[in-house]
């Protein structure tokens, strides 16, 4: 529930028990590395054997960087698989940097598509890497474009029919859903292409005429450098038309830092990482967080003493039925 250990010692004082949060902050780097991080490991390898990936980053403070001031900007990366996954795995990774030597590293085992956002990073990963653009940040762009105006003047305006563009390329997507990735592959090719041709010559055609510093200016110039990315999710059906996937999977990472603000050392953000990979992850297998992390620390300790390859056991996939959640 994202609760900083500080408030969680103030709860414990109220309730009579006397229990440090640094002595909570030891259990919790204890179990990670010693139990959990095998697991993560574990998802790490088998994330790296899918074809289609999702990946994003968030801002994280570090207050005990080594030759870094406790004001540095560091790093919570994501990386998830795609809806054509057989079972669901996210995991997040801390790093000092959003440099993309971290994500080629992660990432030096994958090769396929990833889903990302614009951001240039992406673009210098190796070429086994195909990175396929976000039609929602494209999206956002001429909505933000929007905004600008007067709301008398926004329905006629250059950024609407962008937007109406990107949107109907979302409409369409819908409307494939139930296909095969092969039968949505050929429909987008019918459906989609054309509508891809149109607002690339119309965008074309608007720049000419378009302050580059205004926000449509800026709009156009976005859809425009990354057209090479956005129009890629046309080369196999199981790619998506935004990277929303990972923006959903940074956000319980990004609603835990509103209440902790910080970590205090990297090994506690490294261990912050692998806890939330096995929390989500759990989540997304339709798992109950609390009981599978019991199941996992429960029986872990005795199957580490017979088999080295403990922690294949414990992926989420292989839970019991007593860590499913109940269905509503």
């Amino acid at each position: 529930m994202y609760a900083p250990l500080y408030r969680l010692e103030q709860e414990f004082q109220r309730q009579g028990l006397k229990l440090s949060r640094q002595t909570m902050a030891n259990w919790i780097l204890q179990a990670s590395d010693t139990w959990l991080r095998p697991v993560y490991d574990a998802l790490h390898r088998k994330l790296c054997r899918e074809t289609v990936l999702h990946g994003d980053e968030t801002t994280l403070q570090v207050l005990k960087e080594p030759d870094r001031t406790s004001t540095s900007k560091s790093y919570m990366w994501v990386y998830r698989t795609s809806g054509c996954a057989e079972y669901p795995i996210v995991l997040y990774e801390y790093q000092t940097s959003r440099k993309a030597e971290h994500a080629a590293a992660f990432l030096k085992d994958f090769s396929g598509w990833l889903h990302a956002d614009g951001y240039q990073g992406y673009h210098k990963l190796p070429e086994n890497i195909r990175v396929v653009g976000c039609w929602a940040h494209a999206r956002r762009k001429f909505d933000e474009a929007l905004q600008t105006l007067p709301k008398e003047k926004r329905q006629e305006s250059l950024a609407a029919t962008g937007e109406c563009y990107c949107t109907r390329l979302f409409q369409l997507e819908q409307a494939l859903v139930e296909l095969t990735p092969e039968e949505r592959y050929t429909k987008r090719l019918e459906l989609e292409k054309p509508v891809l041709d149109a607002l690339l010559a119309w965008a074309n055609e608007t720049s000419a005429k378009t302050a580059p510093k205004s926000a449509l200016g800026k709009a156009l110039h976005y859809l425009r450098e990354q057209w090479p990315y956005l129009v890629r999710y046309l080369e196999d059906g199981r790619l998506e038309l935004s990277n929303n996937r990972a923006e959903r999977s940074i956000k319980p990472f990004v609603m835990g830092r509103k209440n902790w603000l910080f970590s205090n050392t990297p090994a506690g953000a490294q261990s912050s990482a692998v806890i939330y990979s096995l929390i989500e992850t759990a989540k997304e297998n339709d798992l109950n967080p609390y009981r599978y992390l019991v199941w996992l620390l429960h029986n872990a300790p005795d199957m580490s003493q017979t088999d080295e390859a403990w922690a294949e056991s414990f992926l989420p996939v292989n839970a019991p039925q007593e860590c499913r959640s109940p269905k509503s």
